[in-house]
C-alpha cells in the first residue's frame, strides 16, 4: 500500500480577473499558503498555461514547472473537462457548449469539434512533456438528452450512441497510449459516462482499452444516489484520479433526484465544501489506500452556500486529516514468531 498524495486542488473554480488569481505565479503562492502541496491545472486560460507554447518550448515549461516548485506546490495533473465536452455534443446543447470554445468556432459544431480533438491531443502531449501520467477530461455526452426513456427511446439509439463516442476517443486514447498517459473521465451528470454502467458500455467497446479510466469524484453519485465506496471495490483498478468534492441529498415531498428545475442552493441535492456533506470521505480514504491507491487527493471546490476561499482553505486541512498515513509493518508483529518447518508440520499433524 502507499500513502496517497495530497493536498492538492483544482485551479479551475479560483482563476479570476484579480490578483492573485489572475497568473500562474499569484495562484500557486495562494494554493501553498492555504496548505496544498500540488495543483491540478485547466488548459482552457493562457494565463496558467499556454498549451501551444508548452508543446513548443522546453524553457517555457521548465518555467511553468520552477515557479509552481518555488512556490511550494507542484503540477498533479493537466485537465480538459472542457475540451473534453466538446469532442461529443448533442445538437440540443450546441448554443450552450458555444461557449467554451473560440468565438470563431461558435455556430460551427465541426469546427468546434475538430478544435476540442486536437486540444485533448495537445493536452496529453504536454503532459508527458511535463512528466504527468495522467490526465482529466469528460466524455462529452451524445445520448444524455434521452437520459429518461419518455418518450420510448428508438431501438438501436443508445447503441449508436456509444459507438460513436468510442469511435471518436479511441484515436485520443490510443495517442494517451504513446503518450504513457491515463486519460481519467470524470463520471459526471450531464456526461454519457455518468456512472458505472455508461462507463462500461464505453469500455466494452473499445476492448477494454487501458488508457480508459477514471476520476472518482463521490459527490456525483450522492447526487444520484449511487453506492459510492462500493463503487471503489468495483472499479478500483480503473480509478486513477480523485476529486475530494462533498455534496448532501435531502429529498423531501417536492423534490428530488431531479431537482426541479430550481437552483443549486434550493435543490434536493447539492454541492458543499469538504466536510460540510453527506460523504463518507474517512470510508473513501481507507478503501482507495486498501487498494493501493497511487494518485492525489484533489480538492474541487463546489458549494452553493460558502465562501470559496473559505472552502479552499478548510479543503487543504480537511484533506490533510484524512490522508493514512500506511503502516510499514503489520500491527500484530510484535507477536510473530520465526518459520518453523518441524513446528507447522507437529501443530496441523503432519
Amino acid at each position: 500500500m502507499r500513502t496517497i498524495k495530497g493536498p492538492a486542488l483544482f485551479l479551475a473554480q479560483f482563476i479570476a480577473d484579480k490578483a492573485p488569481f489572475d497568473s500562474w505565479d499569484g495562484i500557486t503562492r495562494w494554493a501553498a499558503d492555504c496548505g496544498y502541496r500540488g495543483v491540478q491545472v485547466p488548459t482552457t486560460d493562457s494565463r496558467m498555461l499556454d498549451l501551444s507554447l508548452a508543446g513548443q518550448s522546453r524553457d517555457y515549461r521548465d518555467e511553468f514547472l520552477g515557479i509552481a516548485r518555488q512556490n511550494g506546490v507542484e503540477v498533479t495533473e493537466l485537465s480538459t473537462h472542457l475540451q473534453g465536452q466538446l469532442v461529443a455534443v448533442h445538437p440540443a446543447y450546441d448554443a450552450a457548449f458555444d461557449a467554451f470554445a473560440p468565438p470563431a468556432l461558435r455556430g460551427n459544431p465541426r469546427a468546434r469539434q475538430e478544435w476540442a480533438v486536437d486540444q485533448v491531443g495537445r493536452a496529453l502531449r504536454v503532459s508527458r512533456l511535463l512528466g504527468l501520467d495522467r490526465m482529466a477530461t469528460f466524455s462529452g455526452a451524445l445520448a444524455w438528452p434521452y437520459l429518461y426513456p419518455w418518450p420510448q427511446r428508438a431501438p438501436g439509439l443508445v447503441e449508436t450512441a456509444f459507438d460513436t463516442l468510442a469511435a471518436r476517443w479511441r484515436p485520443l486514447l490510443d495517442l494517451a497510449d504513446e503518450q504513457g498517459v491515463d486519460l481519467c473521465y470524470e463520471i459526471h451528470p450531464g456526461e454519457d459516462l455518468h456512472d458505472g454502467v455508461t462507463f462500461e458500455m464505453f469500455l466494452d467497446r473499445l476492448g477494454g482499452h487501458a488508457r480508459a479510466n477514471m476520476l472518482y469524484d463521490p459527490s456525483h453519485y450522492v447526487l444520484q444516489q449511487l453506492d459510492y465506496l462500493q463503487h471503489i471495490d468495483i472499479y478500483h483498478d480503473r480509478i486513477r484520479m480523485f476529486h475530494v468534492k462533498d455534496a448532501e441529498f435531502r429529498p423531501s415531498g417536492r423534490q428530488g433526484v431531479y431537482g426541479g428545475y430550481q437552483p443549486w442552493a434550493d435543490r434536493a441535492g447539492r454541492f458543499r465544501s469538504p466536510g460540510d456533506g453527506q460523504v463518507d470521505f474517512g470510508a473513501i480514504f481507507s478503501k482507495l489506500t486498501q487498494y493501493d491507491f497511487d494518485g492525489w487527493a484533489v480538492v474541487e471546490w463546489e458549494c452553493a452556500l460558502k465562501h470559496p476561499e473559505d472552502g479552499a482553505r478548510e479543503g487543504a486541512r480537511f484533506v490533510r486529516d484524512h490522508i493514512i498515513r500506511v503502516t510499514p509493518h503489520a500491527f500484530d508483529d510484535f507477536a510473530a514468531s520465526e518459520v518453523d518447518r518441524a513446528a507447522i508440520n507437529k501443530a496441523l499433524g503432519l
